[in-house]
């Protein structure tokens, strides 16, 4: 089968393609024919070698048909979104023709959506569930702030929020992408900066704040929140930076609820990728209550192209690859 390979960390050159062996049926495991497949920030970092865990095959999230099942958990030519379970990190991922993905990070779909619409829900919306019906247990009429607003897992949550009733203010770095948060139903867009809290006239009155902008931000986002609000950090778009001198005694406030969420913890005990309601989410995409189109979408060959546009800040939404 042909795959693309990271030959070379570094480089966006350093992605080749190879012809490789197909993955072999194994119990307990799902080959899937990728019929498209997201990209994500976090293979950037993987192709650089930032990444703590790389394979060779990059990849996180995929769609596509059953190709074999030894375990019997799925049928042959079944619809079907994997992610997760160390795709792309640990074991070949799904920049390729075919994947080996771990029957537990395997969902059957039953949907007429196309597949490049299809893969723009799974890791994405996957997570943005889970920030904010999980970490954050919003509710109708909260009123929630989303910190990078603009991205593949902003506009998700968005999407999301605003369908549940709950009045959302998100930010955006760029004046120019106001409006388009303002087309997903936001009811403010602020411009991002590092000091947000003292430019929120509700600062203190927040319910909720989903900051995927990191660390460089988690501070400021925590001084928003009133008390028995709810801050979850779930992003790290402004970089992978520690936080200096961080002291929780003075600088979260008595009472407010701090979590965090990384998505390739999917799949454990803890978090079972059959919680995450991923089929109510495809019915509600094909219903038009949720907005995931792509924002852009590229042929397998073209995933240069692909990392030069997420690298350069340009994704404006989520991109996927699709396999012909």
């Amino acid at each position: 089968m042909k795959a693309i390979v990271i030959d070379q960390y570094g480089p966006i050159e350093g992605l080749v393609f190879k012809e490789v062996p197909k993955p072999e049926p194994l119990k307990g495991h799902v080959v899937i024919k990728i019929k498209a497949f997201g990209i994500n920030h976090a293979e950037i970092h993987m192709r650089r070698g930032e990444w703590p865990e790389s394979d060779p095959i990059a990849g996180i999230e995929c769609v596509g048909i059953v190709d074999s099942c030894p375990g019997g958990e799925f049928e042959v030519g079944a619809t079907v979104i994997a992610m997760m379970g160390g795709l792309g990190r640990t074991i070949p991922g799904s920049y390729a023709e075919y994947t080996r993905a771990l029957a537990t990070h395997v969902i059957q779909i039953d949907t007429d959506l196309p597949w490049d619409q299809l893969a723009a829900i799974p890791e994405s919306f996957a997570t943005a569930w889970t920030f904010l019906f999980r970490n954050l247990e919003i509710s109708k009429d909260q009123l929630l702030v989303i910190r990078g607003g603009t991205s593949a897992l902003g506009r998700a949550a968005i999407t999301m929020a605003v369908n549940a009733g709950v009045r959302v203010i998100a930010t955006t770095r760029s004046e120019s992408r106001k409006q388009t948060l303002l087309d997903l139903g936001v009811e403010r867009v602020e411009i991002e900066r590092p000091d947000l809290s003292k430019y929120i006239t509700e600062s203190k009155q927040i319910d909720a704040v989903l900051d995927l902008v990191g660390n460089s931000t988690l501070i400021d986002s925590l001084a928003m929140a009133r008390r028995g609000g709810r801050v979850c950090l779930g992003g790290w778009l402004g970089g992978l930076a520690p936080i200096p001198n961080f002291n929780p005694l003075l600088q979260i406030s008595s009472g407010v609820h701090f979590s965090l969420f990384a998505s390739p913890h999917f799949g454990e005990p803890q978090f079972p990728l059959n919680d995450v309601a991923m089929q109510e989410i495809v019915d509600l995409v094909a219903a038009g209550k949720y907005q995931a189109n792509p924002s852009r979408v590229f042929k397998f060959d073209e995933i240069h192209e692909a990392h030069r546009v997420m690298e350069s800040n340009q994704a404006n939404g989520k991109m996927v690859v699709v396999i012909d």
